[in-house]
C-alpha cells in the first residue's frame, strides 16, 4: 500500500445498513467505520465506530430488513443515537487527507451525503479521496462480485464474515482491501474512479468528485486504462 500512503495520511473503511435502497426516501440505521493509519510500514487499526441511528419518524422497518440485518425498531429506539450525533462522529473521523474506502462505495456515499446535507456538513466528504473496492474487484475477478464472493476468493472465510451487520462487513472489507493490495499494488489508480453497469447506468446521483466509467462483468483491460 505504499502508493496509497503517498496520497493519504489515513484510511477510513466504512459501511452502512439502511432501511431501504433509496437514499432520498430511506435512512441509515447503522453506521460503522474503521480508521487505519500507518505504523512504520504496517497499516494498523486505530479506532472503530459502530452506531445504530434512530429513525426520524414512526415508520417501521420492513420484515425483510429485520431478517437481513437483525436490526429491529426496538433496538433503534433503545440504542440508536441521533442523526446530528452521527454527523459529528463523521466530522471527527474524516480528517483532511483521509481516504474513504467502501465496498460498493456509491451506495454508502449517497446515503451519507443525504444525511450530512440535512443534519451536518456535506463538505467534509467533498474533497476526500474515495476508493470503491467493488470497482477494483470487478477488474480482477469474473462475476459474481458480492463482498461474500471477494471474501471467498481471497480465502478470508476463517477470519471475517459478510453478515449484513455494518461492523462485520467493515472488518471484512478491511481484510479484502489488504488482500487486494498485496495481490497488485495499483489501488491508487482507482481513487475517485467508480465503475458502473453498462446496462443499468450509474446507480443514483453522480458524485461530483468521482469519475464514472462503464464496467462489464469480465474485464481484460483495467478500468483506469480505458
Amino acid at each position: 500500500m505504499e502508493k496509497l500512503r503517498n496520497i493519504c495520511d489515513g484510511i477510513v473503511v466504512l459501511d452502512t445498513e439502511t432501511s431501504g435502497l433509496s437514499f432520498e426516501n430511506d435512512e441509515i440505521i447503522e453506521f460503522s467505520a474503521v480508521r487505519l493509519q500507518w505504523n512504520g510500514d504496517e497499516l494498523c487499526t486505530v479506532s472503530e465506530v459502530d452506531e445504530f441511528i434512530r429513525r426520524t419518524d414512526d415508520r417501521k422497518l420492513s420484515p425483510k430488513i429485520v431478517e437481513l440485518t437483525g436490526i429491529t425498531d426496538e433496538l433503534l429506539r433503545e440504542q440508536g443515537i441521533s442523526k446530528q450525533a452521527i454527523c459529528e462522529i463523521l466530522a471527527q473521523i474524516l480528517t483532511p487527507r483521509t481516504l474513504i474506502c467502501a465496498y460498493n462505495a456509491q451506495f454508502d456515499l449517497l446515503f451519507l451525503y443525504h444525511l450530512l446535507r440535512k443534519h451536518g456538513d456535506a463538505r467534509i466528504l467533498k474533497d476526500q479521496p474515495k476508493l470503491d473496492l467493488l470497482t477494483v474487484y470487478k477488474d480482477r475477478r469474473p462475476y459474481p462480485h458480492k463482498l461474500c464472493n471477494a471474501i471467498e476468493q481471497y480465502n478470508l472465510q476463517d477470519r471475517v464474515c459478510n453478515s449484513h451487520r455494518a461492523i462485520d462487513d467493515v472488518r471484512a472489507t478491511v481484510e479484502v482491501m489488504k488482500a487486494m493490495s498485496s495481490e497488485c499494488d495499483d489501488m491508487d489508480r482507482y481513487i475517485n474512479l467508480f465503475g458502473y453497469s453498462k446496462k443499468y447506468g450509474v446507480s443514483g446521483a453522480r458524485i461530483s468528485s468521482v469519475c464514472y466509467k462503464p464496467q462489464g462483468f469480465e474485464n481484460f483491460v483495467k478500468l483506469y486504462e480505458k
